[in-house]
């Protein structure tokens, strides 16, 4: 790599940004209903997502040059991705120059193909797990997923577990009506489990524009319902988008996303890369930085790291959910990465 000197990126905003979602993939063997739709989706030709060579290009110039610490991989659906173990692998060389520490590699998962794969991701180099599990109700889990696949996931976290992953989170989207009753029963399974919830308030970005804020379980609610259960104290809270809280007993954690009711904007150390190399610096960002096109045609880091910096320079303060003004993004959360 050409580049040597450290650059902390700094957007206009004064936010320091140092955390970097990558998709490597946008197909995914679940049709989750506030991620995508259950038919019709139209995958990318293999040709146009980025290779792990030029991935891993792209993660050096963001760890190496811009002092990245942190780097989570999304999809779609990860483990779909043929010889993921080979790109953890790869990434999990990059050492973060201010601290002179290998960069925190997490994944964020559906699970289902952990029991085959947790092994081979923890010895290529994978710190930290996320897996997505909306229902521990059959019925429910299928209804939201559009797939029968609950033992699966339950097997996924017991596979994570048996990894030695630790902590392993799970994401579950909270939707009212659907899900929302469920609340203290993930409670008692990550105590049980020795897992961490990760309660995510339910966003617009489903495919089926079925959002709406009525269809938001507030953060506040969540916290409340299972403070009444298990006495919950705050953690202080850093530039993570999950406000965290811990049990007065001692019994583990949870965490809350409160995308929509109490937007972390103001915090927010996040970019994004998509599967086929554009990068975003927001979830619900408009405007998308095509980093691909410089890749092959021949460019430079230095061209690469101008156009990193022009867009986030350009960066907004926020996502105005809820506000007249909000503009849903063209593309729904399997296409760009959460």
């Amino acid at each position: 790599m050409s580049t040597s000197k450290v650059t902390p990126l700094v957007d206009s905003y004064n936010r320091r940004v140092r955390d970097l979602r990558i998709s490597v993939t946008d197909r995914c063997n679940f049709r989750c209903t506030y991620c995508m739709p259950a038919e019709g989706m139209k995958w990318l030709d293999r040709s146009q997502i980025l290779s792990f060579e030029e991935t891993t290009r792209l993660a050096r110039i963001f760890v190496e040059h811009f002092d990245f610490d942190g780097i989570r991989l999304t999809g779609g659906e990860p483990t779909v991705r043929a010889q993921l173990p080979v790109l953890i692998e790869k990434l999990s060389q990059l050492v973060v120059p201010s601290t002179g520490k290998k960069v925190d590699l997490a994944m964020t998962t559906n699970g289902s193909a952990l029991r085959n794969l947790s092994d081979d991701l923890k010895k290529a180099g994978l710190n930290r797990l996320n897996i997505s599990i909306d229902s521990l109700d059959r019925d429910i889990f299928s209804q939201m997923t559009r797939r029968d696949q609950l033992d699966k996931v339950l097997d996924g976290i017991d596979a994570a577990i048996d990894s030695g992953f630790d902590p392993v989170k799970i994401n579950i989207v909270m939707i009212r009506g659907v899900n929302d009753h469920e609340i203290v029963d993930f409670a008692t399974f990550g105590r049980r489990k020795g897992v961490q919830p990760r309660f995510i308030e339910f966003m617009p970005l489903d495919a089926d524009d079925a959002w709406s804020m009525e269809k938001v379980v507030p953060a506040d609610e969540i916290i409340d319902k299972i403070n009444q259960v298990y006495p919950l104290e705050p953690i202080v809270h850093g530039p993570e988008p999950a406000q965290r809280f811990k049990y007065k007993d001692g019994a583990g954690e949870v965490g809350i996303i409160p995308s929509v009711t109490k937007p972390f904007c103001g915090n927010c150390d996040r970019v994004r890369l998509t599967a086929e190399g554009q990068f975003m610096t927001c979830l619900f960002a408009i405007d998308e930085f095509d980093l691909r096109s410089i890749l092959r045609t021949g460019g430079t880091d230095e061209e690469l790291i101008t156009e990193i910096e022009r867009a986030v320079g350009k960066k907004w303060a926020g996502h105005q959910i809820g506000n007249v003004n909000f503009i849903k993004p063209p593309r729904s959360m399997s296409q760009i990465g959460g």
